[in-house]
C-alpha cells in the first residue's frame, strides 16, 4: 500500500473514532440529564421494610397478620378473606373489574393493589382510610364485602388457641391481646411487608444508566414532558395526591360512573366531586384492568386515555407504546408469600352465615 494512501486510511479512522466518542460523550450527557430529571422527580424503593406509625413491626406480628390476610372465616360467609380481592398472585388486586363480596355483591370499585400500599399518602381510591390499619378495619365490616363485626372476628379469634397464642406473641405487653385494633395492627404490619424492590427503574434510579433499555428511557422522557409525572410521582410513582379523573375532557360513563362521586363522599367539598386518589403505579403491567371502574384491560389503551382526559395530548403509537415499556419497568421483585397453614377451628368457633 502507498505511504499517501495508508495515510489516509489512517486520518479517516482517527476521525472515525472521534466521532464514535463525541456520539458517545453526547449520548452519556444526554442520559445523565434524564437520570438527574428523573432523581427529582421520583424515588426508589427501598429493600428494608418501611417503619410505620405508632405498630412497631414485629416477625410475630407480621405472622399473624399474613394468617389474618389469608384467613376467610372472618368474614360471615367463611369463603372471603383479605387476599380474596387482594390477591397477591395476580398484582395485589383482584383478577376482575371489580370485587365479588359477600351474597354475590360487586363491590363499587377496582380493588386497589395492596403491594407498596404502605407508601400512599392514605387508602381507597377516596383516600378515606388514613393508613393500613385503618383499611384494614373495613372490609371485615363492610356489609358489601365480608359483611362480618368487630364481635365476630373476635369471638373466631378467641375460639382458636392458636389465635390466642399468635396474639400474646405479637402484643406480649397488652393484658388483653386480641381486640379489633390489634387485629388491623397486625395486618397492617404484614401488608407493609409487602414491597416490590429492585425494579429496573429503581436501578436506574441508583445509578445504573443500562437498567433501561433505550425504548424505556424514551418511555421515561414522555412520561415527564408530557406531564403523566405531575399526578405520578415520588416513590410509590403516584398515590401521593388526589387529582380530578377528566381534567381536560370528561371520560365515558362507563370509566367514570356518574353516581360514583368519588372523594367527595368524604369530604362533602363539592371541588371534591369526580376527584380520586392517582394510582400508583408501581407494577402497573400486573393488575389489569385499570381505574377505580375497572373498565380498561390494555395498560396502551390506559395510556390513550389518560393522556387525551388528563393532558389534553393526543399520543402516536410510538409514543403509546415507549411509555407503556416505561411503565413495565417499574415491575419490582415480589415478595415470595407461602400460603399460611390457619388454626384449626373449634366448636365453638361461629359458623359461616350467607344470609344477606
Amino acid at each position: 500500500m502507498r505511504k499517501s494512501a495508508a495515510r489516509e486510511l489512517c486520518i479517516v479512522g482517527r476521525l472515525c473514532v472521534l466521532a464514535a466518542g463525541i456520539l458517545t460523550s453526547s449520548r452519556a450527557g444526554a442520559d445523565d440529564d434524564l437520570m438527574s430529571a428523573a432523581r427529582q422527580i421520583f424515588k426508589p424503593i427501598p429493600s428494608i421494610i418501611p417503619a410505620v406509625k405508632d405498630n412497631p413491626i414485629t416477625h410475630e406480628k407480621v405472622t399473624l397478620g399474613k394468617s389474618l390476610f389469608f384467613d376467610p372465616r372472618l368474614s360471615a360467609s367463611g369463603v372471603i378473606s383479605c387476599n380474596t380481592c387482594h390477591n397477591l398472585g395476580t398484582g395485589g388486586a383482584d383478577a376482575g373489574p371489580r370485587s365479588i363480596g359477600h351474597h354475590w355483591q360487586l363491590g363499587s370499585r377496582r380493588a386497589p393493589t395492596v403491594y407498596n400500599a404502605v407508601f400512599n399518602v392514605a387508602q381507597f381510591w377516596d383516600g378515606r382510610a388514613a393508613d393500613l390499619k385503618a383499611q384494614a378495619a373495613g372490609p371485615v365490616q363492610a356489609s358489601a364485602e365480608m359483611n362480618a363485626t368487630p364481635t365476630r372476628a373476635l369471638n373466631t379469634l378467641n375460639s382458636m388457641t392458636d389465635y390466642i397464642v399468635m396474639f400474646s406473641k405479637a402484643f406480649p405487653t397488652d393484658a388483653t391481646p386480641i381486640t379489633f385494633d390489634n387485629f388491623a395492627k397486625a395486618i397492617e404490619a404484614f401488608e407493609a411487608t409487602l414491597i416490590t424492590p429492585a425494579s429496573p427503574f429503581d436501578q436506574y434510579l441508583e445509578g445504573d444508566a443500562y437498567a433501561l433499555s433505550d425504548q424505556q428511557k424514551a418511555g421515561l422522557k414522555l412520561f415527564m414532558e408530557k406531564g403523566c409525572s405531575s399526578c405520578h410521582n415520588g416513590i410509590n410513582i403516584g398515590g401521593q395526591n388526589y387529582f380530578p379523573f377528566g381534567v381536560m375532557e370528561r371520560p365515558t360513563a362507563n370509566l367514570l360512573p356518574r353516581d360514583d362521586k368519588g372523594r367527595f363522599a368524604v369530604t362533602k367539598v363539592p371541588s371534591d366531586e369526580y376527584v380520586f386518589r392517582s394510582a400508583p403505579l408501581r407494577n402497573v403491567a400486573l393488575r389489569p384492568p385499570y381505574f377505580h371502574s375497572g373498565q380498561v384491560w390494555s395498560l396502551k389503551q390506559a395510556v390513550g386515555v389518560m393522556s387525551e382526559i388528563q393532558l389534553g395530548a393526543k399520543l402516536d403509537d410510538t409514543e403509546q407504546d415507549d411509555i407503556v415499556s416505561f411503565l413495565n419497568s417499574l415491575t419490582g421483585q415480589l415478595p415470595k408469600i407461602d400460603y399460611p397453614i390457619l388454626p384449626t377451628r373449634t366448636d365453638t368457633t361461629p359458623k359461616p352465615s350467607i344470609d344477606k
